[in-house]
């Protein structure tokens, strides 16, 4: 048989098929690499290209500034695949729109000078320690965030770009006072009004509900009585941070690390700048003039307010910030920390022109004693021999679970850890580790759901592990009528008796309406839009929607939360006589319009830009 297989596949026919399929794979190979660039893309605005990577990345950061704020909560999101990608679709949104206003930003000619940014640097928290800029966690933070200064600067002087034009855009808007004083008027609004309560309660005696009834009710209404899963787990969990609590640090060990990371501990001399800077081609002309006025004995600050070319310190004098070491270019660097305290520079030239610098003031080195910082020392070494044994833990934790795939009693033993377990729990009222969407994933999979088997090992977080198995599992489902009937029942009894109340209530209305009031009203003045603890909320919110009459009161009922009626009488709405925080909601209604004057611009832009969605990444 093969040697017949082997035969034909010599013959004409066979050499023409595989020619056939040869050329097919070439031409698909040939497209591939012809439509690869526009599967590399998300979008194009104006011409101007998103590729996926810069989609990819953006994603990325907005999930993790999203779980930075919301923790748990996000991960349970992340779950849902059509939240994620509305998520996705949001950010290349956001991509579209920095790119209208940065062509915006480009048409305009706004710029922004190498001062700025650098000052912009020196200022970001994530740059300071202790409130003032550390050149070791600059470049750390760089470094984690695979970043270097130039990018880092590129994308600064991008930002500062953009701020410029909204702040242009946004800064126009303003709220007049009038506006301002109607809208406080009517927040600030109170009402005074009479009403009485009919309750419900008193009418439970003369109604009834049927079998007949409560059997309709469920059948009407099926979604109400649905039991999602449920399961029952059994556990076995590690975890540095309670491991770390069985280690103990002598002092010997502490002071050990203390030596080996005295850099961390050290605070570099530090000097506060100030500097000028001129550009052009006369600006070494301008910045030899500028220092003869201070050499004569005029106040650094006062010419660079007059002189510099960077507008953005001029203003204050030419400060810029605390530095180290390292901050600013070598020849700013060694200008800097070369002169005494008050001195200023001989002209110097940089890359951004040239410049005048003075060491307005100088703080020098520190070292945090080792009595400051053992604390922190301790913990972090019982962290650290915590995270070794961890590691050597899960390991035996996921080798163990596996071998004995039916039980956690032994995985338990190997780690010296207990089972822990859980009670009856549905996705949506899992307890902790269970609510995280990795956990649940292991708990309600097939191997460990339908076959009884340990899960793999689920990594809650970092540092965090565990192995889970199900002990009991209920499917969804219909609870059945006789579980639910009670509730049922009163849920009709409570609703006839209410319509019982609705009618006794209108009667109340009639005779009120008609100058015979009833007893036992209630009479209260100016009760505030936010009501009062006492007060049900359902009836503040309708008496503040009520209509006041040209004359007199306006009767009208409403239901309440629990089920009784009232009848109520609004006899006056009462206006402020002064307005109260009209600064602090001139502002509110300021920050509104601006807000609206910036879509109203990405939508005037949207509108007369050519924007091509790509890939797939509009839908």
């Amino acid at each position: 048989m093969l040697e017949k297989i082997r035969e034909g596949s010599q013959g004409p026919i066979a050499k023409i098929i595989l020619g056939a399929v040869i050329l097919s794979f070439a031409l698909t190979g040939v497209y591939s690499y012809l439509g690869s660039n526009a599967e590399q893309l998300a979008a194009e605005v104006n011409g101007e290209e998103i590729s996926r990577y810069d989609l990819d990345q953006a994603f990325q950061q907005e999930q993790q500034r999203m779980r930075a704020q919301l923790g748990e909560m996000f991960d349970s999101l992340a779950a849902d695949a059509n939240y994620m990608s509305g998520l996705r679709q949001s950010v290349l949104d956001r991509l579209i729109a920095e790119r209208l206003l940065d062509q915006k930003v480009a048409e305009m000619g706004l710029r922004v000078s190498d001062a700025q940014v650098q000052q912009a640097i020196v200022q970001m928290p994530e740059f300071q320690v202790d409130g003032r800029f550390d050149n070791d966690r600059y470049q750390a933070v760089l470094r984690q965030s695979g970043l270097n200064g130039p990018r880092l600067a590129a994308l600064l002087r991008q930002d500062l770009s953009r701020q410029q034009l909204m702040n242009g855009l946004l800064g126009s808007e303003f709220t007049t006072a009038p506006e301002v004083t109607s809208l406080a008027q009517l927040l600030q609004q109170t009402r005074d009004f009479r009403y009485v309560t009919v309750g419900a309660e008193a009418f439970r005696d003369q109604v009834s509900v049927d079998a007949a009834e409560v059997e309709a009710y469920y059948n009407d209404n099926p979604m109400e009585f649905v039991q999602p899963e449920q399961i029952r787990a059994s556990y076995v969990e590690l975890s540095v941070t309670d491991m770390a609590g069985q280690f103990d640090v002598t002092d010997e060990e502490a002071q050990q690390y203390y030596d080996a990371q005295s850099v961390h501990y050290t605070q570099p001399e530090r000097r506060l700048a100030a500097h000028m800077l001129f550009e052009g081609d006369d600006a070494k002309a301008r910045a030899e003039a500028a220092l003869a006025r201070v050499r004569a004995g005029e106040a650094f600050a006062d010419v660079a307010k007059e002189a510099s070319d960077d507008s953005f310190t001029a203003e204050n004098g030419g400060e810029l910030d605390w530095m180290s070491p390292g901050t600013m270019d070598p020849q700013f660097d060694t200008a800097l920390f070369g002169l005494a305290q008050g001195e200023v520079s001989d002209v110097i030239e940089t890359d951004f022109g040239f410049q005048l610098v003075q060491a307005k003031a100088i703080a020098e080195k520190t070292v945090r004693p080792f009595a400051e910082v053992k604390a922190e020392i301790v913990e972090t070494l019982k962290t650290d021999k915590a995270q070794r044994e961890f590691y050597a833990l899960q390991q035996t934790l996921a080798d163990v679970s596996f071998e004995v795939p039916d039980s956690l009693v032994e995985a338990a033993k190997a780690v010296n850890a207990e089972v822990k377990e859980t009670a009856l729990f549905s996705r949506n009222t899992a307890p902790t580790p269970f609510d995280d969407p990795r956990v649940q994933s292991a708990a309600f999979s097939d191997s460990v759901l339908l076959d009884g088997m340990n899960s793999d090992l689920v990594e809650v977080d970092n540092g965090h592990v565990l192995v889970l198995r199900v002990e009991e599992h209920i499917e969804q489902g219909t609870l059945p009528l006789d579980q639910v009937r009670g509730d049922i029942e009163q849920r009709l009894l409570n609703e006839k008796a209410s319509a019982l109340a609705e009618e006794q209530a209108e009667q109340v209305l009639t005779q009120w309406q008609q100058g015979s009031e009833p007893e036992a009203v209630i009479e209260l003045d100016a009760v505030p839009r936010m009501g009062t603890a006492e007060l049900d909320p359902a009836l503040v919110q309708h008496i503040f929607k009520m209509v006041p009459a040209d004359t007199g009161a306006r009767f009208e009922t409403t239901p309440l939360t629990n089920g009784d009626i009232a009848v109520v009488a609004l006899d006056q709405v009462n206006l402020p006589s002064e307005v109260d925080n009209a600064a602090q909601l001139q502002s509110q209604l300021t920050q509104q319009l601006s807000e609206a004057g910036y879509q109203a611009l990405l939508e005037s832009l949207r509108a007369e830009a050519s924007i091509l969605y790509l890939a797939g990444n509009k839908q």
